[in-house]
């Protein structure tokens, strides 16, 4: 089945072609029948080679295998993780065309086609990202990936702040770029090699790692974590999310995230690990220290958002850095479970933005004052809202708390207690949004002119403001977090994510398969009582648990210019060298 691989990618690029070729020509409901048709048969195929992904399939494509020890083909991997990986982007993706069915309004004079291409062609550059064995394709198609969704966060031309966002996206994600190349540059002149298996052999070949593997190590950590979002990374999230269309908004948090969360396991298992690169214990405190930073500003940052789509950007930033605390064990135990809680948070994060845009197109605006007691008509989708904020904050027995309980258990000792807090904090500003904005609890807000109202006076992404929620739109929200809660109670899922994650990253060794225990359900339900007492705490006294003053700066770093976001990501790599730095030179 290896000769199947790169249909993973190959089957997207072909649909996005066609629905190219077709142009205007091709009614809008054929084009969206063909990127679902496109989208369901690349995850298809996905699921099935993940089914029969042990051993791990390996494809040089166009036969171009190795000569006498050295490679310069393209190599395809495909073992459980990333295949798994391919399948959740397949599947996120047949979500949000299913999702923007029909109603979604492009920009005048652009045919029918152009979205649900450019979802094709992300769809395409998230698979071969998850599926590649060498690294310079690996930023290949990585970069496939951030061009389109550069042009689909900045799809409403007509708006400058959605142009603003997308550029500031673009110039701060193509930095990691550059930084990613100049990485794997220094690799390739070390080693020869640009497989990363082989990569990594060659650095252990040439002994103890030194100045040069110390640079490549943060240059490529530095493009990986610009795309996971980690802090002080961020920045580009919180306002491409602002500005981008609601299916885009589930892809990016959904996925594109998360994917750069699975190329810093994927790398640094394959290519760092050994005796010639990063020492373990530089790893861990590089990613435990940065998981923490991101999960702490994260959570703040999320709890002080007026603007949803922002409020969820953050929450998303916090769960990041609780991702990379996961990695950052270097357990199997934690890598199960940082797999799982990337599952179940794909499928409630995508939901929660579904939602958020059921509120846009119905009230115009996503500013949580301003919607504050207008949807207590959108029963399903306040029930929805609410079950997804219980969700993120890990209540069992969801995917989200399976896998943050598994976690939690392999990091041990405070880290236990910053998984509660900051998942309790993201779960409680989303309650907090569903009681006011679906309930119209608390007093009725003010108009503060101190702090910008950034979601008043959207505009609505449908061809009018929504009398009538499409069925489409509420069953794929529905869907996702059903899915969320099959990844905790399916029975032998656990067991099989495990054996996908050690075959590819511990060689397939022996590791009892995660389930639940009694104290990973009564901390999931710590950190949900929590979340319900200071959502209930901001709704009736919102006095207490306004901003203070000494979050204000922290706030005003979100500044949108776009110099501001490049001095912080060289701050950022500046940081990754100095925790890295001790254990490589001495």
């Amino acid at each position: 089945m290896n000769d199947l691989l790169p249909l993973l990618v190959a089957v997207p690029l072909l649909g996005a072609a066609l629905l190219v070729a077709g142009g205007r020509r091709l009614p809008r409901v054929v084009a969206d029948s063909v990127g679902c048709a496109v989208a369901a048969g690349t995850a298809g195929l996905a699921i099935v080679l993940s089914l029969n992904s042990s051993p791990p399939m390996v494809e040089w494509v166009g036969g171009w295998t190795p000569v006498e020890d050295r490679s310069v083909g393209i190599v395809l991997v495909g073992d459980g993780a990333g295949l798994g990986m391919a399948a959740v982007a397949s599947l996120l993706t047949l979500a949000a065309l299913a999702y923007s069915w029909r109603y979604f309004e492009e920009p005048p004079r652009r045919h029918s086609g152009s979205f649900p291409a450019l979802v094709l062609l992300l769809q395409a550059g998230m698979c071969g990202f998850a599926i590649a064995g060498d690294l310079f394709n690996a930023f290949v198609w990585f970069e496939l990936m951030s061009v389109v969704a550069y042009a689909l966060t900045g799809t409403r031309v007509e708006e400058a702040k959605a142009v603003q966002g997308a550029l500031t996206f673009g110039i701060v994600t193509s930095l990691g770029a550059y930084a990613m190349l100049m990485g794997i540059a220094l690799l390739y002149a070390r080693t020869g090699e640009l497989a990363m298996a082989r990569i990594g052999r060659g650095l252990d070949a040439h002994g103890p790692p030194d100045a040069l593997v110390l640079a490549a190590f943060v240059l490529v950590l530095t493009g990986l974590l610009i795309k996971s979002a980690a802090v002080p990374f961020h920045f580009w999230l919180p306002d491409a999310h602002a500005v981008a269309p609601t299916p885009v908004c589930m892809l990016l948090s959904g996925v594109m995230v998360e994917l750069g969360v699975y190329g810093v396991w994927r790398v640094y298992g394959t290519v760092f690990a050994g005796p010639g690169g990063i020492p373990a214990a530089d790893l861990e405190r590089v990613l435990v220290v940065l998981g923490a930073l991101t999960a702490v500003i994260g959570a703040v940052m999320c709890w002080y958002q007026r603007h949803i789509k922002r409020l969820l950007a953050y929450s998303t930033v916090a769960h990041t850095g609780l991702f990379l605390i996961g990695i950052g064990v270097l357990t199997p135990q934690a890598d199960d479970g940082v797999a799982l809680y990337v599952l179940g948070h794909a499928g409630v994060k995508a939901a929660l933005f579904a939602c958020t845009g059921i509120l846009l197109d119905r009230y115009g605006t996503v500013d949580e004052h301003a919607l504050h007691g207008r949807a207590r008509e959108l029963r399903g989708v306040a029930v929805m809202y609410v079950v997804g904020a219980l969700a993120l904050a890990g209540l069992p027995p969801f995917g989200t708390g399976f896998g943050k309980a598994v976690t939690e258990k392999a990091a041990g000792g405070p880290l236990t207690l910053l998984y509660v807090v900051a998942s309790a904090v993201t779960a409680a500003a989303v309650l907090r949004v569903a009681a006011r904005v679906f309930l119209g609890l608390g007093p009725t807000p003010e108009d503060d002119t101190e702090y910008e109202t950034t979601g008043a006076g959207e505009r609505p992404e449908t061809r009018h403001r929504l009398s009538r929620i499409p069925d489409t739109m509420t069953a794929v929200p529905a869907v996702l977090l059903a899915a969320s809660l099959a990844v905790g109670v399916a029975p032998g899922f656990g067991a099989v994510v495990a054996h996908a994650v050690n075959e590819a990253g511990s060689g397939g060794a022996p590791v009892a398969a995660p389930h639940w225990t009694l104290a990973g359900v009564l901390l999931d339900l710590a950190a949900t009582a929590l979340a319900l007492g200071l959502a209930a705490l901001a709704v009736t006294r919102p006095d207490l648990l306004a901003a203070p003053s000494h979050a204000r700066p922290l706030r005003r770093l979100q500044s949108g210019h776009v110099g501001d976001y490049v001095a912080w990501v060289m701050v950022g790599a500046t940081l990754l060298g100095a925790l890295a730095l001790p254990g490589v030179l001495p």
